[in-house]
């Protein structure tokens, strides 16, 4: 299928390129959803699970690295108690038991499409709602959602230990009410992926992600033009690609976005309460952390322990998903 060409990133206007555009890009071009259902509190988490110790971390960016829109200054120290994270983001089949016990639709299927890299649209030329104003790599796509990652033509078919994608904000919480979860706070996801190693940039330490060979699944080549794929993947890998961090996690940064519980406010460092900070207490997005297999340090910096970026809780894209914390207690 030919595509409209995308412009050079430099000529696109927009400063994260692995960033998307919000629901509202495209909503327009889109058809009403339906009300749906809440899931009710009955289900089995199907994710591997580790144990973070308590502690007391230095949140923020250390290396210089920073990117000013996003809030990532002051350095502060925050203190957590301890709790139990997934070691992975939630995964095809695991998202697939939650659609199979609920019947649960995603805001995607909701509203009838969601946000493909272009590179990675499967679809009929009739389901391209067009590239977004300023981040032109990215299309609405009728018919993406999680189970069609690249619109009506793709599968998730083999797929299954990939991240679930597509998936909103409010369609995160909606599988931690049936599976007796919840998402992490801001604080919690940066101290889980630092893994014990304070100040660091990368959740493995200073070394840039191809010193050694491939750490992270993000982005080689020119973007948005060609992926060269020497770290094996085009868009998402396994979860469990790669080395784990201290604590057990696989892939905090690159493969996808990830959702957080909080509110974004890029002022909110300069007020945020040095224990167990959970975010503003109101606002319009809300939090991802961790990069995606769109970042590149020549572009987005964004694959960065202390990385930040935000989205409207509606909005679904093809590289965010979210990994999810225990309620005291418990280690389902």
């Amino acid at each position: 299928m030919n595509l409209p060409l995308v412009p050079d990133s430099d000529d696109a206007g927009c400063s994260c390129g692995c960033g998307t555009p919000s629901r509202t890009t495209f909503l327009p071009l889109s058809t009403p959803r339906a009300s749906k259902p809440v899931p009710q509190p009955t289900g089995r988490h199907a994710v591997e699970q580790v144990d973070v110790p308590a502690g007391t971390f230095t949140m923020g960016d250390s290396s210089g690295d920073r990117n000013p829109a996003d809030g990532e200054e002051p350095l502060h120290r925050v203190s957590l108690d301890a709790f139990t994270i997934d070691a992975t983001t939630v995964t095809n089949d695991a998202f697939a038991q939650f659609v199979e016990a609920t019947g649960f639709r995603t805001e995607a299927e909701t509203f009838g499409f969601s946000a493909v890299f272009h590179l990675a649209v499967q679809a009929p030329p009739e389901d391209i709602m067009g590239p977004a104003s300023g981040t032109p790599w990215w299309y609405g796509v009728k018919g993406a959602d999680w189970a069609h990652p690249g619109g009506r033509d793709s599968t998730i078919d083999g797929l299954g230990e990939h991240p679930a994608v597509h998936i909103s904000w409010n369609d995160a919480i909606a599988y931690c009410r049936w599976a007796g979860r919840r998402l992490p706070t801001e604080a919690e996801w940066e101290y889980a992926a630092r893994g014990g190693i304070d100040g660091a940039k990368y959740p493995w330490g200073d070394e840039e992600v191809d010193e050694g060979g491939w750490r992270a699944n993000i982005w080689q080549g020119e973007f948005p033009r060609t992926n060269t794929s020497e770290d094996g993947w085009l868009t998402t890998a396994p979860v469990r690609s790669f080395q784990p961090n201290g604590y057990g996690l696989w892939q905090p940064v690159g493969n996808v976005w990830e959702w957080c519980a909080d509110w974004f406010d890029r002022r909110y460092y300069t007020l945020s309460p040095d224990v167990d900070p959970r975010g503003p207490e109101r606002g319009a997005v809300r939090i991802l952390r961790g990069g995606s297999y769109l970042c590149h340090i020549s572009y987005c910096n964004r694959y960065r322990n202390s990385a930040r970026s935000q989205n409207t809780p509606d909005s679904s894209m093809g590289n965010a998903g979210f990994r999810t914390v225990a309620l005291t207690g418990d280690r389902r």
